[in-house]
């Protein structure tokens, strides 16, 4: 049984991450440690009217564009984090600069796979008085 899941897995896996050139590869894998904070980025928004930068985040973040919006994500201590969001019009725009490099692979797709996130973190707001009642109505 371990056997056939682990060649269902290896399957699966060698099908997700397909073929690609060497700098998709490479794109993909930055992209990765980048939203699993590891990566130093440097994030400017510019006004296209008036040529000032509005905003500069930087530190080890994780951006996430939307239509109209980019929120960048950052890390700034062991369970530290903070979200900047930043809405885009025709005359707002972003730019997102890696300031350290990183040994990423070429040939292998990197992939994360966190057990412990498969349960959820669930917070109860409430009194045990308002449950009773709730319960016994």
């Amino acid at each position: 049984m371990n056997k056939i899941l682990a060649i269902l897995t290896l399957s699966g896996t060698i099908l997700l991450s397909g073929c690609g050139s060497d700098a998709s590869i490479a794109s993909r894998n930055l992209a990765t440690a980048a939203d699993n904070f590891e990566l130093q980025r440097r994030v400017v928004f510019y006004n296209g009217i008036t040529g000032e930068y509005m905003l500069t985040v930087e530190g080890k973040c994780s951006i996430e564009p939307t239509n109209n919006k980019l929120s960048v994500t950052c890390k700034h201590g062991f369970n530290d984090f903070r979200v900047h969001t930043l809405g885009l019009s025709d005359n707002v725009t972003y730019f997102a600069e890696q300031l350290d490099g990183m040994d990423v692979s070429v040939y292998h797709t990197r992939i994360i796979w966190k057990p412990q996130s498969i349960v959820p973190n669930i917070d109860v707001q409430g009194s045990s008085d308002d449950m009773i009642k709730a319960l016994t109505k």
